[in-house]
Protein backbone atom coordinates (compact mmCIF):
# COMPACT_ATOMS: atom_id res chain seq x y z
CA UNK A 1 0.00 0.00 0.00
CA UNK A 2 1.31 3.43 -1.26
CA UNK A 3 0.82 6.83 -0.14
CA UNK A 4 1.55 10.13 -1.57
CA UNK A 5 1.79 13.38 0.11
CA UNK A 6 2.06 16.79 -1.97
CA UNK A 7 1.99 18.94 0.55
CA UNK A 8 4.69 21.47 1.84
CA UNK A 9 7.01 20.90 4.27
CA UNK A 10 8.39 17.73 3.01
CA UNK A 11 10.95 16.38 5.16
CA UNK A 12 13.73 15.65 2.11
CA UNK A 13 16.42 13.33 2.31
CA UNK A 14 19.65 15.43 2.94
CA UNK A 15 21.86 13.88 -0.05
CA UNK A 16 19.45 13.52 -3.03
CA UNK A 17 16.67 15.95 -1.64
CA UNK A 18 13.91 14.24 -2.69
CA UNK A 19 10.82 13.44 -0.19
CA UNK A 20 12.07 10.36 2.04
CA UNK A 21 10.10 7.25 2.40
CA UNK A 22 8.32 6.27 5.69
CA UNK A 23 7.91 2.31 5.85
CA UNK A 24 5.22 1.82 8.43
CA UNK A 25 2.79 -1.00 10.23
CA UNK A 26 0.06 0.24 11.06
CA UNK A 27 -1.47 -1.56 14.34
CA UNK A 28 -4.75 -1.38 16.65
CA UNK A 29 -5.29 -2.39 20.42
CA UNK A 30 -9.46 -2.63 20.23
CA UNK A 31 -9.76 -0.08 18.21
CA UNK A 32 -7.15 2.08 19.65
CA UNK A 33 -4.67 2.36 16.51
CA UNK A 34 -1.29 3.18 15.91
CA UNK A 35 1.35 3.29 12.92
CA UNK A 36 4.49 1.94 14.06
CA UNK A 37 7.43 3.04 12.20
CA UNK A 38 11.66 2.72 12.97
CA UNK A 39 13.49 5.94 13.27
CA UNK A 40 14.75 7.68 10.21
CA UNK A 41 18.46 8.64 9.88
CA UNK A 42 17.19 12.10 8.63
CA UNK A 43 15.39 12.63 11.33
CA UNK A 44 11.38 12.78 12.69
CA UNK A 45 8.46 13.46 10.62
CA UNK A 46 7.48 17.41 12.09
CA UNK A 47 4.51 17.78 14.18
CA UNK A 48 2.51 19.33 11.06
CA UNK A 49 3.48 16.26 9.06
CA UNK A 50 2.07 13.87 11.81
CA UNK A 51 -0.88 16.00 12.33
CA UNK A 52 -1.41 15.27 8.37
CA UNK A 53 -1.01 11.77 8.25
CA UNK A 54 -3.31 11.26 11.54
CA UNK A 55 -5.88 12.65 9.22
CA UNK A 56 -8.49 9.62 8.41
CA UNK A 57 -10.09 10.87 5.75
CA UNK A 58 -6.81 12.58 3.81
CA UNK A 59 -3.84 10.91 5.49
CA UNK A 60 -3.16 7.17 7.28
CA UNK A 61 -5.44 7.67 9.98
CA UNK A 62 -4.40 6.93 14.10
CA UNK A 63 -4.60 7.94 17.61
CA UNK A 64 -0.46 7.98 18.39
CA UNK A 65 2.40 7.16 15.80
CA UNK A 66 4.57 5.02 17.90
CA UNK A 67 8.89 5.44 17.06
CA UNK A 68 11.29 3.02 17.26
CA UNK A 69 14.86 3.91 18.48
CA UNK A 70 17.99 1.43 19.54
CA UNK A 71 17.87 0.70 22.93
CA UNK A 72 19.43 3.20 25.41
CA UNK A 73 19.89 1.07 28.16
CA UNK A 74 21.40 -2.71 28.91
CA UNK A 75 18.58 -5.20 29.13
CA UNK A 76 16.23 -3.58 27.01
CA UNK A 77 15.06 -4.59 23.25
CA UNK A 78 13.67 -1.33 21.87
CA UNK A 79 13.59 2.66 23.26
CA UNK A 80 9.84 3.76 22.14
CA UNK A 81 8.72 7.15 21.58
CA UNK A 82 4.71 7.94 21.28
CA UNK A 83 3.49 11.15 19.22
CA UNK A 84 -0.64 12.19 19.63
CA UNK A 85 -2.41 12.89 16.56
CA UNK A 86 -1.72 16.85 17.49
CA UNK A 87 2.09 15.98 16.63
CA UNK A 88 3.38 16.61 20.82
CA UNK A 89 5.17 14.42 21.90
CA UNK A 90 3.96 12.32 25.41
CA UNK A 91 5.04 10.21 28.23
CA UNK A 92 3.45 6.77 27.62
CA UNK A 93 0.42 4.39 26.56
CA UNK A 94 -0.89 1.51 27.27
CA UNK A 95 -2.16 -0.11 24.28
CA UNK A 96 0.83 1.42 22.17
CA UNK A 97 3.17 -0.34 24.48
CA UNK A 98 1.35 -3.56 23.92
CA UNK A 99 1.59 -3.07 20.03
CA UNK A 100 5.52 -2.42 20.23
CA UNK A 101 6.02 -5.54 22.14
CA UNK A 102 3.49 -7.45 19.84
CA UNK A 103 5.33 -6.48 16.70
CA UNK A 104 8.83 -7.00 18.48
CA UNK A 105 7.80 -10.56 18.73
CA UNK A 106 6.49 -10.87 15.45
CA UNK A 107 10.01 -9.62 14.05
CA UNK A 108 12.06 -12.02 16.33
CA UNK A 109 12.97 -9.47 18.31
CA UNK A 110 11.88 -10.53 21.65
CA UNK A 111 14.03 -12.88 24.08
CA UNK A 112 12.76 -16.49 24.47
CA UNK A 113 10.55 -17.11 27.00
CA UNK A 114 7.71 -14.47 25.78
CA UNK A 115 9.15 -12.01 28.11
CA UNK A 116 10.43 -8.48 26.91
CA UNK A 117 11.80 -5.50 28.55
CA UNK A 118 11.17 -1.97 26.66
CA UNK A 119 12.12 1.35 27.37
CA UNK A 120 10.32 4.71 26.94
CA UNK A 121 10.07 7.82 28.10
CA UNK A 122 7.62 7.15 30.32
CA UNK A 123 10.12 4.47 32.33
CA UNK A 124 10.63 0.83 31.56
CA UNK A 125 8.31 -1.57 30.53
CA UNK A 126 8.01 -5.25 30.72
CA UNK A 127 6.09 -6.89 28.24
CA UNK A 128 4.83 -11.20 28.67
CA UNK A 129 3.51 -12.35 25.31
CA UNK A 130 1.05 -15.30 25.51
CA UNK A 131 -1.21 -15.18 21.76
CA UNK A 132 -2.20 -12.16 19.60
CA UNK A 133 -5.14 -12.06 22.45
CA UNK A 134 -3.21 -11.70 25.32
CA UNK A 135 -0.36 -8.93 24.85
CA UNK A 136 0.26 -8.16 28.52
CA UNK A 137 2.37 -5.35 30.28
CA UNK A 138 3.53 -3.74 33.74
CA UNK A 139 2.45 -0.70 33.79
CA UNK A 140 4.00 0.22 36.75
CA UNK A 141 3.12 1.54 40.00
CA UNK A 142 0.18 4.53 39.78
CA UNK A 143 1.12 7.92 41.51
CA UNK A 144 -1.83 9.89 43.34
CA UNK A 145 0.96 12.69 44.29
CA UNK A 146 -0.15 15.79 42.64
CA UNK A 147 2.98 16.74 41.26
CA UNK A 148 3.19 13.94 38.70
CA UNK A 149 0.64 14.23 36.60
CA UNK A 150 1.42 17.55 36.89
CA UNK A 151 -2.24 18.67 38.62
CA UNK A 152 -2.31 21.97 40.61
CA UNK A 153 -3.76 20.87 43.93
CA UNK A 154 -2.91 21.48 47.95
CA UNK A 155 -1.94 17.42 48.21
CA UNK A 156 -3.06 14.25 47.70
CA UNK A 157 -6.74 12.93 48.06
CA UNK A 158 -8.86 10.24 46.57
CA UNK A 159 -10.87 12.61 45.14
CA UNK A 160 -10.07 16.29 44.01
CA UNK A 161 -12.84 19.17 43.26
CA UNK A 162 -12.68 20.77 39.87
CA UNK A 163 -14.89 23.68 38.60
CA UNK A 164 -15.07 23.22 34.93
CA UNK A 165 -17.90 24.17 31.92
CA UNK A 166 -19.70 25.80 34.33
CA UNK A 167 -20.46 22.82 36.61
CA UNK A 168 -18.15 21.36 39.55
CA UNK A 169 -17.31 17.55 39.18
CA UNK A 170 -15.54 15.40 41.48
CA UNK A 171 -12.23 13.66 39.64
CA UNK A 172 -9.82 11.02 40.92
CA UNK A 173 -6.07 12.51 39.91
CA UNK A 174 -3.75 10.21 39.10
CA UNK A 175 -0.39 9.38 36.78
CA UNK A 176 0.03 5.85 35.18
CA UNK A 177 3.40 7.58 33.53
CA UNK A 178 1.16 9.66 32.18
CA UNK A 179 -1.81 11.83 33.33
CA UNK A 180 -5.30 11.18 33.91
CA UNK A 181 -8.44 12.66 35.45
CA UNK A 182 -11.06 10.03 35.89
CA UNK A 183 -14.96 10.73 36.52
CA UNK A 184 -17.29 8.44 37.86
CA UNK A 185 -20.78 8.50 36.05
CA UNK A 186 -23.74 6.77 36.50
CA UNK A 187 -23.75 6.04 32.73
CA UNK A 188 -20.68 6.16 29.71
CA UNK A 189 -23.46 5.98 27.52
CA UNK A 190 -25.07 9.52 28.56
CA UNK A 191 -22.05 10.98 30.45
CA UNK A 192 -20.78 14.19 28.80
CA UNK A 193 -17.48 13.00 27.56
CA UNK A 194 -17.44 15.86 24.14
CA UNK A 195 -18.83 18.35 26.51
CA UNK A 196 -16.08 17.72 29.68
CA UNK A 197 -13.39 15.91 28.13
CA UNK A 198 -12.02 18.98 26.22
CA UNK A 199 -12.74 21.65 28.81
CA UNK A 200 -10.88 19.36 31.42
CA UNK A 201 -7.89 17.98 29.15
CA UNK A 202 -7.00 22.05 28.97
CA UNK A 203 -8.36 23.24 32.63
CA UNK A 204 -5.62 25.35 34.13
CA UNK A 205 -5.03 23.16 36.67
CA UNK A 206 -3.31 20.89 34.37
CA UNK A 207 -0.41 22.77 33.26
CA UNK A 208 0.32 19.70 30.64
CA UNK A 209 -3.00 18.33 30.06
CA UNK A 210 -4.38 15.66 30.92
CA UNK A 211 -6.42 12.57 29.80
CA UNK A 212 -10.09 11.96 30.87
CA UNK A 213 -11.57 9.06 31.74
CA UNK A 214 -15.29 8.36 32.20
CA UNK A 215 -16.00 5.57 33.91
CA UNK A 216 -19.40 3.33 35.01
CA UNK A 217 -18.85 0.96 38.02
CA UNK A 218 -21.35 -2.34 36.49
CA UNK A 219 -19.90 -4.51 40.12
CA UNK A 220 -16.42 -4.74 41.06
CA UNK A 221 -14.84 -6.90 39.14
CA UNK A 222 -16.33 -4.95 36.04
CA UNK A 223 -16.57 -1.35 34.73
CA UNK A 224 -17.18 0.73 31.47
CA UNK A 225 -14.99 3.36 30.41
CA UNK A 226 -14.88 6.07 27.60
CA UNK A 227 -11.62 8.03 27.62
CA UNK A 228 -10.87 11.54 25.94
CA UNK A 229 -7.32 11.25 25.05
CA UNK A 230 -5.52 14.68 25.27
CA UNK A 231 -4.41 15.57 22.01
CA UNK A 232 -5.79 13.07 19.85
CA UNK A 233 -9.88 13.21 21.21
CA UNK A 234 -12.25 10.12 22.41
CA UNK A 235 -10.81 6.95 21.15
CA UNK A 236 -12.05 3.44 21.43
CA UNK A 237 -9.99 2.54 24.25
CA UNK A 238 -6.82 3.46 26.47
CA UNK A 239 -4.33 1.21 28.08
CA UNK A 240 -3.28 3.81 30.26
CA UNK A 241 -6.57 5.22 30.47
CA UNK A 242 -7.74 1.50 31.83
CA UNK A 243 -5.56 1.58 34.67
CA UNK A 244 -6.11 4.90 35.64
CA UNK A 245 -10.08 4.22 36.00
CA UNK A 246 -9.40 1.05 38.37
CA UNK A 247 -6.34 2.70 40.68
CA UNK A 248 -8.90 5.28 40.99
CA UNK A 249 -11.76 3.05 41.65
CA UNK A 250 -9.41 0.26 44.03
CA UNK A 251 -8.35 3.17 45.81
CA UNK A 252 -11.73 4.05 47.22
CA UNK A 253 -12.94 0.66 47.91
CA UNK A 254 -14.67 -0.16 45.17
CA UNK A 255 -13.30 -2.50 42.61
CA UNK A 256 -11.13 -5.67 43.22
CA UNK A 257 -7.69 -6.83 42.16
CA UNK A 258 -8.88 -8.02 39.03
CA UNK A 259 -11.31 -5.93 36.69
CA UNK A 260 -12.85 -6.48 33.19
CA UNK A 261 -12.80 -3.33 31.50
CA UNK A 262 -15.23 -2.50 28.54
CA UNK A 263 -14.14 0.04 25.82
CA UNK A 264 -15.98 1.00 22.88
CA UNK A 265 -13.66 -1.06 21.11
CA UNK A 266 -13.48 -4.06 23.51
CA UNK A 267 -12.14 -5.40 26.67
CA UNK A 268 -9.18 -5.03 28.43
CA UNK A 269 -8.29 -6.73 31.36
CA UNK A 270 -6.09 -4.80 34.46
CA UNK A 271 -4.29 -6.63 37.63
CA UNK A 272 -3.36 -4.73 40.73
CA UNK A 273 -2.79 -5.94 43.82
CA UNK A 274 -1.86 -3.93 46.30
CA UNK A 275 -0.68 -0.08 46.54
CA UNK A 276 2.90 -0.73 46.07
CA UNK A 277 2.94 -3.15 43.49
CA UNK A 278 2.45 -2.44 39.60
CA UNK A 279 -0.21 -2.78 37.77
CA UNK A 280 -0.90 -5.07 34.66
CA UNK A 281 -3.01 -4.24 31.66
CA UNK A 282 -4.04 -7.77 29.06
CA UNK A 283 -5.20 -7.15 25.63
CA UNK A 284 -5.42 -8.06 21.98
CA UNK A 285 -2.54 -6.36 20.09
CA UNK A 286 -3.55 -6.83 15.94
CA UNK A 287 -1.35 -5.34 12.59
CA UNK A 288 -3.83 -4.28 10.27
CA UNK A 289 -1.71 -3.57 7.60
CA UNK A 290 1.94 -2.47 6.25
CA UNK A 291 2.59 0.45 4.09
CA UNK A 292 4.84 3.29 3.63
CA UNK A 293 4.35 7.07 2.50
CA UNK A 294 6.32 9.64 0.77
CA UNK A 295 7.04 13.06 3.17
Amino acid sequence: MIFGSGTPGRLLDPQTARPMRIDFTKMHGLGNDFIVFDALREGLPSAGQLRRLARRHTGIGFDQALVLEPPRRPGTSVYYRIFNADGVEVEQCGNGARCVAALLHRRGRAPAGGMVLMDSAGGEVRARIGSPDSISVEMGVPSFDPRSLPFDAPGDAPLHSLEVAGTEVQIGAVSIGNPHAVLTVSSVETAPVERLGPAIETHRRFPKRVNVGFMEIVDRGHIRLRVHERGTGETLACGTGACAAVAVGRRRGLLDAEVRVQARGGELRVNWDAPGDPMWLTGPAEVSFEGHVDL
